[in-house]
């Protein structure tokens, strides 16, 4: 793995104020998230923070594999850091707020979670053709 692809995501990272959260079930559905908070603090990991969804959460518990997706559209840069769940903490938790979307029958998740990832592979990742060779 490259630790100058993975120190250009982090920065990119940071620059879009957003990254994508790819993971599976124990049968292989995948579910996509959006998360905000994102850190690089070692040359082979990466935390990744927010108030993910009960999805995220759940394919975790049964499934450790993960893959981060950074993306910058207008100039088409990106990459796909793919590795595994080492550990997910929880770092806030709502003491049962609802808010508008509580109160539509849309449960609003009340625990902040960050997710340490240790990342094997970082891919390119862009519309423009590319190769999924590991950078």
């Amino acid at each position: 793995m490259s630790e100058t692809a993975l120190k250009e995501a982090a920065q990119l990272a940071r620059k879009l104020g957003h990254i994508f959260v790819a993971t599976a079930d124990e049968r292989g559905r995948p579910h996509v998230a959006a998360a905000a908070g994102f850190a690089a603090p070692a040359p082979d990991r990466v935390k990744v923070s927010a108030w993910f969804c009960p999805g995220t959460v759940n394919n975790l518990a049964v499934n450790r594999q993960i893959a981060l997706v950074v993306w910058d559209p207008g100039p088409d840069i990106g990459y796909q850091l793919c590795g595994e769940m080492e550990k997910m903490e929880e770092i806030a938790v709502l003491d049962g707020y609802g808010g508008e979307a509580e109160m539509r029958g849309k449960p609003v998740p009340q625990v902040e979670r960050q997710i340490v990832v240790r990342v094997d592979r970082v891919l390119a990742f862009t519309h423009a053709p590319h190769t999924d060779v590991a950078e």
